[in-house]
């Protein structure tokens, strides 16, 4: 229809110019038609690509990505001469570094007692994380004693720093603190003088105990009964 418009002879100057501008506008919205047409296929197939992707596709790029960095960084430390682990270790940050740490506590917060030096190891780290510094007191002290406040091997003010009272009464609190919470987490029971005598034995009482915990409530009268002399 616009190709017969178009051959159709122009009757006056200002109708042939009126029509020849519809039709330019008529072909440019026929463009844009097109070319949205275009984009809204491109955009079905991508969202249907997607749709087909596992739920965490995201999560599995962004790893690949960070280990072919890591490969990438690996290669350039060995053509250079240097140590990976510790060019890994320097370009890591604090916040990182403590977010990672966070991180294995949470998936593993109790591994359970391994040996003696890691029980040990887990308690000093609990009472760092329970320490509340006094950053007044840290300054104070830093001006009052300068370069001395970090005593090196030549330094002769080494062993001449006393704390103050109120940290060695937070640290008396702390240490009562701790021994009331070891002698509260003992399984160990205490021997009770006026309990009768039923075992022959450590083994026999913990049984005897056990047998008394479950079946007590059953066998109370029996026991009172044949106590008395009164059984049948």
């Amino acid at each position: 229809m616009a190709s017969m418009a178009s051959e159709a002879p122009c009757v006056s100057g200002d109708a042939c110019d009126k029509r020849s501008e519809r039709l330019k506008k008529l072909r440019e919205l026929h463009l844009r038609r097109n070319e949205s047409r275009k984009l809204n296929q491109q955009q079905v197939q991508e969202e249907s690509h997607q749709q087909q992707l596992p739920l965490n596709w995201e999560a599995q790029k962004e790893r690949a990505q960070r280990q072919l960095a890591t490969e990438q960084r690996r290669q350039e430390c060995e053509a250079q001469g240097e140590d990976f682990e510790r060019q890994q270790l320097l370009a890591t940050s604090a916040e990182d570094a403590d977010r990672w740490e966070r991180k294995k506590r949470k998936r593993n917060p109790d591994p359970g007692f391994s040996d003696y030096s890691a029980a040990q190891e887990r308690q000093y780290q609990r009472l760092v994380r329970q320490i509340k510094p006094d950053l007044e007191e840290y300054r104070t002290q830093r001006e009052r004693a300068g370069e001395d406040l970090f005593p090196t091997a030549d330094s002769l003010s080494h062993g001449s720093h006393r704390p103050s009272e109120d940290a060695i009464s937070r640290m008396v609190t702390d240490v009562e603190k701790q021994i009331d919470k070891r002698a509260k987490f003992s399984r160990r029971r205490c021997f009770n003088d006026d309990q009768d005598i039923d075992y022959i034995n450590e083994r026999n009482a913990k049984f005897n105990r056990k047998a008394e915990r479950f079946y007590g409530k059953y066998t109370g009268e029996i026991k009172q009964n044949l106590e008395r002399g009164t059984a049948v």
